[in-house]
């Protein structure tokens, strides 16, 4: 199926957040153009294609040790990180249990 994964609710409203957090500028120097296009993708509620669901996944299992960094919690130093956004952008906690729901 191609095209056919929209973004539930939550997901998109992670997006929206994350792209709000760009726009002020707080994405820091390594973000790249894809995180900036997979934050507006989400946001925007539009559907993901199997490889981009796939690349999701990766990406979650590559990140999820920025977790741990300052300024990923809500309340803490530095708070949003550069780390923090970028796990934003590719739909946050809810993107990642929503992508484990998909198999591709």
């Amino acid at each position: 199926m191609t095209n056919g994964h929209t973004p539930p609710k939550g997901v998109q409203e992670v997006g929206q957040r994350a792209v709000r957090w760009i726009e002020d500028g707080k994405a820091g120097q390594g973000f790249t153009d894809t995180g900036d296009h997979r934050a507006h993708q989400l946001a925007n509620g539009e559907a993901l294609s199997d490889e981009e669901v796939k690349k999701m996944k990766a990406y979650f299992k590559r990140h999820s040790v920025d977790k741990d960094a300052e300024g990923f919690t809500h309340g803490s130093d530095g708070f949003p990180s550069p780390g923090r956004v970028a796990w934003d952008a590719w739909g946050g906690d809810e993107g990642e249990r929503w992508v484990g729901t998909i198999d591709v």
